[in-house]
Formats: structure tokens, C-alpha cells, sequence
């Protein structure tokens, strides 16, 4: 074999590469990493930084995943703020103050969150209103509902519960004292979205809905009930989540959840996901979320000042949003020459 066709090899495989929509979430995770790891020393490099930024990396991940698959369908979710404390005070509420079984507390919370997202799909499907507005509404109706519930039924805004220990050990118990198991249920989330974005014929409809949801429906894809199916995914995240909270601290809240908002759809563009839907990869979203943790964790062991977070993460935004387009621009291209 000759050394111009191993070069030419070489040079196909790096195009490939440059133009997988991955790519930039791979160079955005790998730089961020670097540069805390010389900062924050062997502590962040060692388990307990790792056990630090994976354990925030799983909760908003979880949430990430289905709000990615809702932005690439060319929707959002901002409810999933209000999600979260309205499931872990169901919870809460209902095996804590009111002693019922642990299932039934959990299984309430969770139900919460999938009715709450099938009304949010109902709503984008039925009226003309963006799916922005429509989940800002629903947000403030439902953080309003879980102040009121909590207020008349309770007299706080918080509630303590001591979960049963099988439900603690499947949903709030740290692994090695350090890394909460939820790690492990993000990991799962992200196999099953996987499967369904890219090896199932829903991952298809949900692509085409993000590119052009006329011609979706044209074509015969049930656009309503993918879409309605997409927010309930969106609720039972957010909720499960809420749930995964309340056994983990043994507390609910009414003001928590809402970082999870703009945390995830954070996540999700410095993953790759267009804005303008169409495009992205569940690889993507969790490089994307695996990086905003590791600036988050990493702005403390580097003994940073905490407003650099906030200037990284913004700077790690606008980047990833010219680099989408950039790598976007590259597919096409390839594509077009191949056509």
C-alpha cells in the first residue's frame, strides 16, 4: 500500500470526524478538563473530584436528555424547573406527612411530572402558541399550585422525609460515600434515548419534526403524539429527578429546581443541538452536560471566584453555538459533494 493512500486514508477519516456533530462537544469537554485538572491539582483528578462534577453531571443530564430530543424536534421545555420541586414535595407529602408506602409517594411524583408534561404537549398541539410561552405559563402555574398545596396542607414550604431504605438505596444511596447512584441511572437514560434518537424509526420523526414539521405531517408522521410523547419523556425526567432529590436529602423544597431550567438547555447546546432544531446526538448532550459540570465543580476546587463559572460557562455557550453551525456547515458541504 502506498504511503499517498494511507495519507489519503488518513485524511477521509479526520473529515469524517470534523464532521460529526460530537466532535465539538469532544473538544469543548477535553479542553474544559485540562484546564481544571492543572488548576484544582490531584484533588480534582482523584475521586473526590470526580465523584463531585459526575454527581451534578447526572442530575441535570437526566433532564438534558429528553429537553435535547425536545430542541431538536424544534421545542422547548422550561417547565422542568417547576417540575422538580412539584415531584419531590408529592413525595414528600404523601410517604412523609401522610405516612403512606414509599411507592405510592414515588409513583405520585412521578405522575406528576408525565400529567404536567401531557399538558404541555396538549397546549403546543392544540393552540398556535410557541412551546416557549406555553411552558413558561405552565411553569409559574405549577410552581404557584406546589406553594399553595404545600402551604395549606402543611404550613411550609418544605417538608422532611425519611425514606424507606429500599427506596433510598435504588434512588438516593452514594456509592463509596461519594458518588451518588444516580450516576448510574443517567447512564441508563442515556442508553434508552439512544436507542430511540438513533436506532428506533422515532429517532427519524423526531429529526424530521425539528426540520420541517409540514412536511413531517405530510409525510404521514403522527407529529401530535410524538411531540405530546416528547414533554411527557421532558416530565417524567424532570420528575424523576425531584424524586432521586428527596431521597438523596431527605427534604423537599418549593423554591428548588429552577437552575435545572437554563442548566439543561445549556447542557444541550454545548452538546451540539441546534437552536433552530434539526440537528444533534445523544454523544453530544452528554459530553455537553459532562462539560458544564465539570466547569461548575471545577470553578471550586480551583479556588476560582464563583463569577467565573458564570463567565466560563457563558463564554463555553457562545462558542458552542458558532461551532455548531460551523460543523453544521461542514456536513452539509460533504453532502452535497457527494450528492
Amino acid at each position: 500500500m502506498s504511503s499517498n493512500s494511507t495519507s489519503s486514508r488518513s485524511r477521509l477519516s479526520l473529515g469524517r470526524l470534523l464532521r460529526l456533530p460530537e466532535t465539538g462537544s469532544f473538544i469543548g469537554f477535553v479542553v474544559v478538563y485540562i484546564f481544571f485538572a492543572i488548576l484544582g491539582g490531584a484533588v480534582f483528578v482523584g475521586a473526590p473530584g470526580w465523584s463531585s462534577w459526575l454527581n451534578i453531571a447526572a442530575e441535570v443530564g437526566i433532564i438534558a436528555l429528553p429537553v435535547g430530543l425536545l430542541m431538536i424536534a424544534g421545542e422547548f421545555d422550561i417547565s422542568v424547573g417547576s417540575i422538580v420541586p412539584a415531584s419531590s414535595m408529592t413525595v414528600a407529602m404523601l410517604s412523609g406527612h401522610y405516612d403512606l408506602p414509599a411507592a405510592i409517594g414515588i409513583l405520585g411524583g412521578l405522575s406528576v411530572g408525565v400529567l404536567i408534561g401531557f399538558v404541555n404537549g396538549l397546549l403546543v398541539t392544540r393552540t398556535t402558541i410557541p412551546s416557549l410561552i406555553v411552558t413558561i405559563g405552565v411553569m409559574f402555574a405549577v410552581m404557584g399550585l406546589t406553594l399553595g398545596f404545600a402551604v395549606l396542607l402543611k404550613g411550609s414550604t418544605s417538608v422532611s422525609y425519611v425514606p424507606h431504605p429500599t427506596a433510598k438505596y435504588l434512588l438516593g444511596q452514594f456509592i463509596n460515600y461519594m458518588f451518588n447512584v444516580t450516576i448510574l441511572w443517567w447512564l441508563g437514560f442515556a442508553a434508552l434515548f439512544f436507542y430511540i434518537l438513533h436506532i428506533s424509526p422515532l429517532g427519524n420523526w423526531i429529526f424530521a419534526l425539528g426540520g420541517d414539521r409540514e412536511s413531517a405531517r405530510n409525510a404521514g408522521i403522527p407529529t401530535s403524539k410524538v411531540t405530546i410523547g416528547l414533554f411527557m419523556a421532558s416530565g417524567f425526567c424532570a420528575a424523576f429527578v425531584g424524586v432521586a432529590q428527596v431521597m438523596t436529602y431527605q427534604q423537599a423544597q418549593v423554591a428548588g429546581g429552577q437552575a435545572f431550567i437554563f442548566n439543561s438547555i445549556m447542557c444541550v447546546v454545548i452538546g451540539g443541538v441546534l437552536l433552530t432544531g434539526g440537528a444533534g446526538s445523544i454523544i453530544g448532550i452528554l459530553l455537553g452536560t459532562m462539560t458544564f459540570a465539570v466547569v461548575n465543580q471545577g470553578v471550586f476546587f480551583a479556588s476560582l471566584d464563583p463569577n467565573a463559572g458564570s463567565i466560563i460557562v457563558g463564554a463555553l455557550l457562545l462558542v458552542a453555538v458558532l461551532s455548531n453551525d460551523s460543523f453544521r456547515k461542514l456536513a452539509i458541504s460533504a453532502a452535497a459533494k457527494k450528492s
